[in-house]
């Protein structure tokens, strides 16, 4: 088995070395998240990781790695004795796949053994493996929000409890946590990422000599991976010294109330919420100081963990892009220069966006700004047609839209919108065989019946495989929710293209904190387009929102027919995630020989698949010819007007009905 590619040998990775070593001198910082593009060596630096940590000491035998000048160690195997025997290990890089079951993290007790003898005994599981090491999530923004909440209690804590049927079962879990993630597959939600202590924004080097470098390393690595080793060998055992003299240094280290009243002052003018912040802002300058061998924080400390503690506390709402103002950092902390040993920020590390302002420069005029209502449809197609520039319009202030679910109840991921059988969630009977806890009163009720046939006089039950019950529990899914969204020029008036945004942002928010899939499908002109392919990633989706434009005919029937197409393919990809359709148009068909049969026999198509719809009605104005509504017949979908969108003004339009 060739060796573990060097940690001193990746190129171009400072800034998220040094908040991987920090976190190792100080586990109570509270681990790293790594955010970056793919092939940005995020994996391959965090598995080099434990190859420079110094080895540790365990008590020998024991399966929770105890530390041995623990007065009185957490694990099920003790008690010890004071005089145990110890081993030395090396620290242990643990990786936990994003499809691990919660018995798998957590461990679980071994109920045949509990019920036939009596007594339970417990199996450990990665936590336990874990603890003392480093606990690796590739792809955390994948992982059930459930397991990440469990990981950051097990981090936050210190120790993991099992309770299974009323026996409890706690043990150490102290470990550094390392989570990597592509933005571009989804974000973790604010609660969560606030829970990591670190964060570092990694992206490929644009420096050509550094590009260079990184390939001939990687090809001489895999060409020889001993002899490529060998030469880093040096340097891996002079950074295993040098952490090994900071994790000695690090509780020697003095924090004044000066640099504490800088870090206090930081965190407030920068808004973060909590005081989190301010706590592992403290200690990753303690380590950082450490580090560089010094035994009082200065300033360069504070600085250099402020940048790796706070960009992502600052953000407000999942679009926000993280960072954190230079600017201001400087002015708060003043004008000394940083520790030179300090890694600087790349300033072609962060993500690119550059950002577009679709408003229209003073004195500028759009072929829709005009008075009169800007948000009546035309009775002329051939005005539509007419349109012979792009409009584009910035969406308004997000709010709270109404839950738009799929009927009946599925199986798919957990989730937080349609009703779904799932793993987690309320118990609602059992089965026998499956997957998931297992259901003790059932199964003890079939065992039952039949203890005198199996010759049992006294002692614990007799238990047959067939009598194993397994819990059934109800919970929430998480659904493809594909927007399919009318982008001609009857949409173009500017306060109903913003009307729309607004709505369609909203949803999109929406769709984001109960963990959904989206995608979109615009259709305009004489043709549809997949924007958007359908991914966890609804930052991505609220981009390609605000650079929409409209103009142009109304091909409705395409934009349905490509609809179709894109959830026949996901039907392919994931049979167990349900799609839900949203058609947001006014209902017109302008484009193409038999434009309105033609539509309407697309939507009769997707309701004989027996696609779950919901048609957003943006007809607006005193004049309405009620085709969104025609459509939403023939999809056999709801039908809801863009107005009605927002969960606040339905409760107002209920109340209004009740009062009169």
């Amino acid at each position: 088995m060739p060796q573990q590619y060097p940690f001193s040998a990746v190129v171009g990775s400072d800034e998220m070395a040094l908040a991987l070593l920090l976190t190792t001198i100080s586990p109570e910082v509270g681990g790293v998240l790594v955010r970056g593009e793919k092939g940005t060596a995020k994996s391959t630096i965090v598995r080099a990781l434990a190859g420079v940590l110094p080895p540790i000491d365990v008590i020998a035998g024991d399966r929770f790695s105890s530390d041995p000048r623990e007065r009185q160690p957490l694990s099920p195997d003790g008690p010890f004795t004071p005089d145990a025997d110890t081993e030395t290990r090396p620290v242990r890089l643990v990786e936990l796949p994003v499809g691990a079951t919660e018995d798998r993290v957590l461990g679980s007790l071994h109920l045949e053994r509990a019920l036939s003898e009596g007594h339970a005994e417990y199996e450990p599981g990665l936590l336990a493996k874990a603890h003392r090491g480093i606990l690796y999530v590739d792809e955390v923004n994948l992982l059930h929000d459930h397991l990440v909440d469990l990981l950051l209690d097990a981090a936050a804590m210190g120790r993991s409890t099992v309770e299974r049927d009323g026996v409890s079962v706690s043990h150490a879990a102290r470990f550094v946590l390392v989570g990597t993630m592509n933005p571009e597959e989804g974000e973790l939600r604010p609660q969560l990422l606030d829970r990591f202590g670190l964060t570092v924004e990694v992206a490929a080097p644009r420096d050509p000599v550094q590009r260079v470098e990184v390939v001939r390393r990687r090809m001489a690595y895999d060409a020889d991976p001993d002899a490529f080793c060998a030469r880093y060998a040096e340097s891996e055992r002079a950074l295993t010294d040098r952490v090994l003299a900071a994790q000695k240094l690090v509780g020697q280290v003095e924090l004044s109330d000066g640099m504490l009243v800088k870090i206090a002052e930081l965190c407030a003018a920068l808004e973060v919420d909590g005081m989190r912040a301010d706590l592992v802002t403290a200690r990753t300058a303690v380590a950082h100081a450490a580090w560089h061998e010094r035994s009082e924080v200065t300033l360069a400390d504070v600085r250099a963990a402020a940048r790796l503690s706070l960009p992502h506390r600052r953000r407000r709402n999942p679009f926000d892009s993280p960072g954190l103002d230079e600017d201001l950092l400087d002015e708060i902390l003043g004008d000394d220069e940083p520790d030179p040993d300090s890694p600087q920020p790349d300033p072609d590390g962060g993500p690119d966006d550059p950002g577009t302002s679709s408003e229209p420069a003073a004195g500028e005029t759009t072929p829709h700004d005009v008075p009169g209502d800007p948000g009546a449809t035309s009775s002329d197609p051939a005005a539509e047609a007419a349109t012979s520039h792009d409009v584009r319009a910035d969406a308004g202030a997000t709010y709270r839209p109404r839950l738009f679910t799929v009927h009946g109840t599925g199986a798919g991921e957990a989730g937080r919108r349609s009703r779904a059988r799932t793993d987690n969630g309320r118990r609602v009977g059992s089965e026998r065989g499956g997957r998931g806890p297992v259901h003790l009163l059932e199964t003890v009720r079939a065992a039952a019946p039949h203890q005198a046939a199996r010759g049992r006089t006294d002692g614990p039950l007799r238990f047959r495989a067939d009598d194993l019950r397994v819990a059934t529990r109800e919970g929430r899914e998480a659904n493809l929710v594909l927007f399919c969204v009318d982008a001609s020029g009857s949409m173009a008036a500017r306060k109903r293209m913003e009307q729309v945004k607004t709505a369609i942002l909203s949803l999109l928010l929406d769709a984001y904190q109960r963990r959904d899939k989206v995608g979109l499908v615009t259709f305009r002109s004489d043709r549809a387009e997949l924007v958007l392919p359908p991914t966890h990633s609804v930052d991505v989706a609220a981009k390609r929102l605000a650079d929409l434009p409209a103009g142009g005919r109304t091909p409705l029937a395409e934009g349905l027919l490509e609809a179709a197409r894109v959830l026949g393919v996901e039907r392919v990809r994931d049979a167990r995630r349900r799609p839900l359709l949203v058609v947001v148009t006014d209902g017109r068909a302008t484009s193409g020989r038999d434009a309105v049969e033609r539509s309407r026999e697309a939507a009769r198509h997707l309701a004989a698949d027996g696609v779950d719809a919901v048609v957003i009605d943006c007809e607006i104005g005193p004049l309405r010819m009620g085709l969104a509504g025609v459509l939403a017949e023939h999809l056999r979908a709801g039908h809801v007007p863009v107005a009605e969108v927002s969960a606040a003004e339905l409760t107002r339009i209920a109340r209004d009905g009740r009062a009169a």
